[in-house]
């Protein structure tokens, strides 16, 4: 019996001892939890903050969790109540009132708060092109998933798998690549220049918003060049990837909260149906072709057949007569068939937008840049040769259009360690960030005209047109220079000397000019409303 007790008393000192240590794990996992969620919410922005200011950098007053989230969408919600007094290019207050406030408080260089996160917003051309020539110590800045997946591929990868990526990718940009990819660029603008001249021969003239249609070509040229199929057949594709845009913007304006994705809210799970039938349905483009090459047949001219023919080179001997494919798995090709869709449909239809939209404001440029291509292609069909080497008006204007209307809002990148930028030391986590409107359009480097429309101001290059600054980033800079660069300047001019030839245009008086920033691209918030007249 007392054998009995003191094995009881053993086994509940035991089972005590366990509970304690339990208890204490547990309780050192809680305060552990708690002091770093602390010092992610708290202590390390405000270290950050004073670290600042310490350096003559001024900028917002740090707030919990949020920091400047709010304010920024208040303000951006009410300033796209009402359109802009009149055309002005000069649309920073409507686009981004809250940065353009802080721009007027505090000068050229400041911070504020996304979340707890500082973003540092710099203005010297030259700190552009360090940040973005070390590649290494400044990385994309991380995003939630939602917007991770809404620009997968090329753009989001860093290090080695950038790397391989990029050289895999390149030769699909060579300037040979796209003289093969001319047919199809031909055939989507002549589509739209039938259904134009269909309701300009009908009245004699058309008043017509062109931003949806601009979409449509941009989005057939995406289609026939890349994968060899017109709009209609890749039309579901771009609605899903639409659809799946417009649920990403969403978050871009809260903060980013780890594992808030698995909760099963209407959105999150729509968002999953919309990547699963958009997976299937590029699953299946590429194995359609893949296997089409392993069958022997030749390699297609349009962007996905070199891609994989690229892709197919990239081997390596492993020894024992053996060797190891390198390159991209097949879901790596779906993430870069989605960048393509998007980043290559929205880009060329932005920058064709705001071309008709200007030069339909300033008719001298207009009839200047109908006289070059005349005079270039009489009534031919543009060729490769006359789009990249005799265009030097149309050119013009479309740099000019991108120093004014950029595709993009920013430059940014996130700090991988703490280090020195120009005159600054810099804290790691932090965010570097440069507005591409206000640089683009700083009289200090371009001049007192700098928000005037000056096509003009290129007639000696772009190194000139800056004052030797070298401020001009529509696409990016160093190394990581968007790499469809020459693919959406190419589209452009032939779409332009194409409708030059056929149509003149004159912008309604029903226009409202209202910039919108999108997550990505700069767009006119009511439409591109332009009356067509035959040429």
């Amino acid at each position: 019996m007392i054998f009995g007790v003191k094995v009881t008393k053993n086994l509940e000192m035991e089972i005590l001892t366990v509970s304690s240590v339990v208890i204490s794990v547990v309780c050192i996992v809680v305060v552990t939890g708690f002091i770093r969620g602390l010092n992610w919410v708290w202590s390390r922005p405000k270290r950050m903050e004073r670290f600042l200011r310490q350096q003559g950098i001024y900028g917002t007053s740090y707030k919990l969790l949020f920091g400047d989230l709010k304010d920024m969408s208040s303000m951006r919600t009410q300033a796209l109540k009402t359109p802009m007094n009149g055309f002005s290019n000069d649309y920073f207050s409507r686009v981004e009132p809250f940065r353009h406030q802080l721009m007027t408080n505090f000068g050229k260089d400041f911070f504020l708060w996304q979340g707890p996160i500082p973003i540092l917003h710099l203005s010297k051309p030259e700190l552009v092109k360090e940040v973005f020539t070390r590649i290494d110590e400044f990385h994309k800045p991380k995003v939630n998933i939602m917007l991770a997946k809404l620009l997968p591929g090329l753009v989001r990868y860093e290090g080695e798998k950038w790397a391989k990526h990029r050289k895999l990718i390149n030769p699909a940009f060579h300037v040979e690549k796209l003289k093969l990819m001319l047919p199809a660029f031909h055939d989507s603008c002549a589509d739209i220049i039938n259904k134009w001249k269909m309701l300009v021969d009908e009245m004699g003239s058309a008043e017509l918003d062109v931003w949806p249609d601009l979409a449509k070509l941009s989005a057939d040229v995406i289609s026939r060049a890349a994968f060899g199929s017109n709009y209609q057949e890749g039309q579901k594709i771009f609605e899903l990837i639409t659809e799946k845009t417009d649920l990403a913007l969403q978050t871009v304006h809260s903060v980013y909260i780890p594992g808030l994705r698995y909760i099963p809210t209407a959105r999150n799970r729509r968002f999953k149906v919309i990547e699963d039938q958009l997976h299937k349905s590029l699953f299946a483009i590429i194995n359609k072709r893949k296997e089409a090459l392993e069958a022997g047949e030749a390699v297609k001219s349009d962007l996905l057949g070199i891609l994989l023919d690229s892709n197919s080179k990239d081997i390596q001997p492993v020894g024992n007569g053996k060797n190891h494919h390198v390159g991209m798995s097949l879901e790596d090709l779906i993430d870069e068939c989605k960048l393509f869709y998007l980043a290559g449909q929205e880009t060329t239809s932005t920058l064709l937008g705001w071309t008709l939209i200007l030069l339909s404001k300033h008719q001298d440029w207009q009839a200047r840049a109908r006289e070059e291509v005349l005079q270039t292609f009489g009534s031919n069909m543009p060729d490769f040769e006359g789009v990249s080497h005799h265009l030097k008006t149309v050119t013009m204007i479309l740099y000019e259009v991108l120093r004014l209307y950029p595709p993009g809002a920013r430059l940014s990148r996130r700090v991988c360690k703490d280090t020195n930028l120009g005159t600054f030391s810099v804290p790691e986590g932090a965010i570097i960030a440069f507005s591409l409107k206000s640089i683009h359009q700083d009289s200090d480097i371009w001049g007192d005209d700098a928000k005037e429309f000056k096509p003009e101001r290129f007639a000696d290059g772009i190194s000139k047109a800056s004052n030797g600054k070298n401020a001009f980033f529509p696409f990016g800079w160093g190394p990581r220079i968007c790499v469809g660069e020459k693919f959406a300047m190419t589209e452009a001019k032939l779409a332009l000397s194409m409708f030059l030839q056929h149509f003149s245009f004159e912008l309604s008086p029903s226009y409202v000019h209202a910039p919108i920033q999108t997550f990505l691209f700069l767009q006119p918030q009511h439409g591109a409303q332009i009356i067509i007249h035959r040429s």
